[in-house]
């Protein structure tokens, strides 16, 4: 059952990342977002990674998406502001690396679970709270102010607008 479980997830969450991308409508990409978000969570449960599930969804489908969200309607881009679509090097350059990480996450999977480490208490309280505050916390406070610039620096382009 668990390996039938893995498996929907695995492809649910591989499509709601390719709509993350292929919409064109970024309110509509923050909502396929928020679906990858919570079966990713989802699949953080079938893991037993029960706490780092409910801190993905609180965190990233929660808060996290209601910012984003927030920024996307603050600026209210129109279909002339967007463009039309566009084809670059970087994006075909994409587009093969995330088929390289595919086939190599297939090939992992594939092999079995006697190639993959598991650490038993991944994922509990208190496991997750003595790495993120000794070995991450110099990067744990990073993020927090990158993310904190990063919503700033949306408002004041916003503003400008305005």
């Amino acid at each position: 059952m668990e390996a039938v479980l893995f498996w929907i997830l695995a492809v649910l969450i591989v499509l709601s990342a390719l709509g993350v991308v292929a919409m064109r409508n970024p309110v509509h990409s923050a909502m396929s977002l928020i679906g990858s978000f919570f079966c990713l969570a989802a699949m953080y449960v079938l893991l037993r990674a029960h706490l780092v599930a409910w801190l993905q969804v609180l965190v990233y489908a929660g808060a996290i998406m209601v910012l984003f969200t927030f920024v996307i309607m603050l600026l209210s881009l129109t279909e002339a502001e967007l463009g039309r679509p566009r084809h670059t090097v970087f994006k075909v350059v994409g587009v093969l690396a995330a088929g390289c990480i595919a086939v190599a996450a297939t090939w992992a999977v594939l092999r079995g679970p006697e190639t993959m480490a598991l650490v038993p208490a991944a994922g509990t309280l208190k496991s997750v709270a003595h790495i993120l505050y000794t070995r991450f916390a110099l990067a744990f406070e990073a993020i927090a102010v990158l993310l904190l610039v990063a919503i700033v620096g949306a408002v004041v382009v916003a503003k400008r607008r305005i």
